[in-house]
């Protein structure tokens, strides 16, 4: 019995082995989990900068694709620009449409949406009933072949047509959401034209000419001759307050306004002007054989109204436009809808213009326009009236036809005319993700055009 007792001891482990195994386990998982965490450390820091390269290279590729875009976009944009300078140029005249029996433009402005909508639905339902002549068998107003395009040769139309009465107003005559107030010239106010819109390769671009005569000059506010500065400071203020400013929001644009009539004042009327432009010509040095000496001399040439009104022009197109004048501010919609964006900005001429036409002036610009000569509003409300069937041909027909106000309209003479000769040329191109627009600014005087300014963004 012994001797089997003996031999089961001997199979038992030694307790003194204990501890050293468990200490081979425990370094056992040690290094396992070591390793572990060292495997997932360098799989982390290989995922980060996978990660990181794809981000570059994404990065790259899509800065590398915004430059194409935007260099095919800046392309196309020019290209536009060159085809509505000569189409305007090649154009004689700008005709006006007859607009008797239609809502008048001029007082959109300051009729909130649903005075708006309701205009409509009463000229929508007066068309249905009273002209049904405009709808043809499937009930649907033909569509305008005057909206401009690319024909099969790959050549631009429509830009400079003018639309026919009527055929502007939507697909359906009884339709309110498909008809559109027309201005003076057949599209909606301001545009001289339907705005075109056609493709240059993989580039879509838009063509909107605009009538910067129809719009208050804000050079008026700072003009130079004090006889009629009171006048100017009470036509600004009927402009403001026929677009809803504020009395701070005013005052606001009369101190930015008198800082920048302190670095140059705004003139209305020019008379020639001699200027002298030294010239350097070289001259025989008798001291010195073969040499020749510079000799200043100076060149009179007379500068001419029209010289003179352009260079202030280009002048106050730069002041407007600069940190001078709070422009997000006058930019803030009045009325905003799908269909209409009324702000203070879109009524206002930035471009250093002296006249308004009161052929396509709203009333907001022809009361401050009347400002000047008194009895603006009564003056403003018959000019509406009565431009609707037929415009004016020249300032002595507007005596003739108002004669009770001729005093009046002569005092404001300066200040008004019967023909537009200050375009906007506003064109966007895009292409990809990419956008480039001007503003290019015109002087048409009969077949020439001059540039008075460029805005590029």
């Amino acid at each position: 019995m012994n001797s089997n007792l003996f031999s089961c001891q001997n199979n038992l482990p030694a307790a003194e082995d204990e501890p050293s195994v468990r200490t081979a386990r425990l370094n056992s998982s040690k290094s396992s989990g070591i390793v572990l965490l060292i495997t997932m450390v360098v799989l982390l820091v290989l995922v980060t900068l996978g990660y990181t390269l794809a981000t570059r290279v994404s990065a790259q590729r899509h800065r590398d694709n915004y430059v194409v875009d935007y260099t095919n976009a800046c392309y196309a944009r020019d290209s536009a620009i060159k085809y509505a300078l000569a189409a305007l140029e090649d154009m004689n005249s700008i005709k006006f449409v007859s607009r008797p029996n239609e809502p008048d433009f001029s007082d959109l402005f300051h009729l909130s949406e649903p005075a708006y909508r309701q205009l409509i639905e009463q000229w929508a339902a007066e068309l249905a009933k009273n002209q049904p002549e405009l709808l043809d068998n499937s009930g649907e107003q033909p569509e305008s072949s005057n909206l401009g395009g690319v024909d099969e040769n790959g050549t631009i139309t429509g830009l400079l047509s003018v639309p026919e009465a009527n055929d502007s107003n939507g697909k359906h005559a009884a339709d309110s959401n498909a008809i559109k107030i027309r201005g003076p010239y057949g599209p909606v106010w301001p545009f001289v034209t339907e705005p075109v819109e056609f493709e240059i390769g993989s580039t879509t671009v838009k063509i909107e000419i605009e009538d910067e005569n129809a719009k208050y000059p804000l050079g008026w506010a700072i003009i130079d001759n004090e006889d009629v500065q009171r006048e100017a400071q009470a036509g600004l203020l009927t402009f403001c307050e026929w677009m809803g400013l504020d009395s701070d929001q005013i005052e606001s644009v009369k101190g930015q306004l008198k800082q920048i009539g302190s670095i140059k004042p705004f003139k209305v009327e020019f008379k020639p002007v001699v200027q002298r432009t030294p010239v350097t010509t070289p001259t025989p040095n008798p001291a010195r054989r073969g040499t020749r000496a510079q000799r200043v001399v100076y060149k009179t040439t007379n500068v001419q109204q029209a010289e003179l009104l352009t260079r202030q022009a280009k002048d106050f197109s730069k002041l407007f436009h600069s940190s001078l004048l709070d422009v997000q501010m006058l930019a803030a919609p009045t009325i905003i809808s799908e269909d209409r964006k009324e702000s203070a900005l879109k009524y206002m001429g930035l471009w250093g213009t002296t006249q308004v036409n009161i052929n396509s002036a709203p009333r907001n610009v022809l009361e401050a326009a009347f400002t000047f000569g008194g009895d603006a509003d009564k003056i403003a409300d018959e000019i509406i009236k009565r431009r609707r069937e037929k415009t004016f041909d020249n300032i002595d027909e507007l005596k003739k036809e108002l004669f009770g106000f001729s005093n009046s309209i002569e005092k404001s003479g300066p200040y008004i005319t019967t023909t537009s000769s200050v375009f906007s040329i506003r064109v966007t191109a895009s292409s990809g993700v990419a956008k480039a627009s001007a503003v290019v600014v015109v002087l048409k005087n009969g077949g020439k055009i001059e540039r008075v300014a460029i805005v590029c963004g």
